[in-house]
């Protein structure tokens, strides 16, 4: 049966360099394993505000915090996406998971396909839902401008972005209110509709409180990818699926950009939606990868 976030306890592993990861598990040991990657501002919490998750027993749900995220550590030589494939491979080999799946939402895309570049022969596949991609005249159509400046800026000035973002964290632990009412002035009326399924109320503060518990450097470091791309994406030979909606401001073309690029890409538009059409929608994404209904 599913469980709400707050029935889960999280759990922690040790990494070979004395980093430790912090981590939360849904569904059944035995499950088809998934690896869920949470968005930029948010921690390992979030995929448990979505109605209904984990949906069913059948599936096996590993949702780690990123480095700088929520409980786990930072990388002791400052941040290296390039890198991540390693901390996940180690979880994965801790949890016994020899293939598995990765879903990951927004800012963890870049994440994601680092994984599936490193290790082709332990990344099943790979599921993206509005990914942070690379930015440049053709993938960043249909961004607000704000957005496409603080792309720039967490790029040419990450002092100046991390402070925007520490300042981001603590508007959300002084008056989450207002900060819930500024998100929500961005967003349209149906992502707004969308945006009060999350649920329970509470977690949502849980949330975004463990996506800034160790400040705005994990954010700034992880929206400047948009300008400083890691992942040569010709070289990923993982099947990916990217679904991007086409009114999405926050990622604008950049999951078209990328479909082009990775050779055995499966590109869905959603037409009309835009950055939370993951919050009616997890579960079917979630079977296309693992092939079991849920």
């Amino acid at each position: 049966m599913p469980h709400s976030t707050e029935d889960k306890e999280t759990k922690f592993f040790k990494l070979t360099d004395g980093r430790r990861i912090s981590y939360l598990e849904y569904g059944d040991s035995k499950g088809k394993p998934v690896i869920l990657l949470h968005g930029i501002h948010h921690s390992r919490l979030m995929f448990g505000l979505i109605p209904g998750f984990p949906f069913s027993d059948k599936a096996r749900f590993i949702v780690p915090d990123r480095p700088g995220y929520g409980m786990s550590d930072t990388y002791k030589h400052g941040f290296a996406v390039i890198d991540y494939y390693k901390d996940i491979r180690e979880l994965a080999d801790y949890l016994a998971l020899d293939k598995f799946s990765i879903f990951a939402f927004s800012g963890a895309a870049a994440y994601s396909l680092v994984c599936a570049w490193r290790m082709p022969d332990r990344v099943l596949n790979v599921g993206i839902y509005a990914g942070v991609g690379p930015l440049n005249e053709v993938s960043n159509r249909g961004i607000i401008p704000p957005l496409k400046l603080l792309y720039w800026v967490s790029d040419i000035m990450p002092t100046v972005a991390s402070g925007i973002m520490d300042s981001v964290g603590i508007l959300i632990r002084k008056n989450f209110s207002l900060y819930n009412k500024l998100l929500r002035s961005r967003l349209t009326e149906t992502e707004q509709v969308l945006h009060s399924k999350l649920s329970p109320p509470e977690g949502i503060v849980s949330d975004r409180l463990e996506g800034f518990r160790q400040g705005g450097r994990a954010s700034t470091y992880d929206i400047s990818l948009a300008r400083n791309w890691p992942v040569p994406l010709e070289e990923i030979s993982t099947e990916v699926h990217i679904w991007q909606g086409s009114d999405d401001r926050y990622t604008g073309s950049m999951g078209e950009y990328m479909a082009e690029l990775i050779p055995n890409s499966h590109l869905n538009i959603v037409d009309g939606e835009g950055h939370y059409w993951i919050i009616d929608n997890l579960k079917e994404m979630l079977e296309s990868l693992v092939e079991v209904s849920l």
